[in-house]
């Protein structure tokens, strides 16, 4: 069976991270379309149909790669208005971080995270955990 498109939405400050989703997609060949935020202020506009600098998102398979660790408004911020929307209420979320502290992880998951994984040391290690990660979320029946 063929693995189904997933509009990826990347939230993430550090353009290097940025880069290495990217290039851990490609040399996975994962063809999913990333659309890309700043901070949880702009995923919020883009998610909602607000954005004016990002092409439109989709509204069906999507998926939210979320970095807690940013400006403006950080990933348990966005986690907290994503929840509170009727509308992005259900979205699946998988947070992507450095922060290894428990408190993150309990607060991630009492916000119905889908998962939670600490971003790997090594870019070979990375791509790993990106094609496993598409691999799961692709044969998965999101709304």
């Amino acid at each position: 069976m063929p693995a189904r498109l997933l509009n990826i939405l990347l939230v993430e400050d550090d353009e290097l991270d940025v880069i290495s989703v990217q290039r851990a997609f490609s040399k996975s060949n994962i063809s999913n379309p990333v659309f890309i935020a700043e901070n949880g202020i702009e995923a919020l506009k883009i998610l909602r149909g607000e954005s004016e600098k990002a092409k439109p998102y989709p509204l069906d398979r999507r998926l939210i790669l979320l970095d807690l660790n940013m400006p403006r408004m950080n990933g348990m911020e966005f986690l907290r208005e994503l929840r509170a929307d009727s509308r992005l209420s259900m979205l699946p979320v998988v947070v992507l971080t450095t922060s290894n502290e428990e408190r993150d992880r309990v607060d991630a998951y009492r916000l119905n995270v889908a998962g939670y994984i600490l971003k790997p040391v090594t870019l070979a290690n990375f791509f790993e955990m990106m094609a496993t990660l598409n691999s799961y979320w692709s044969m998965s029946e999101l709304p």
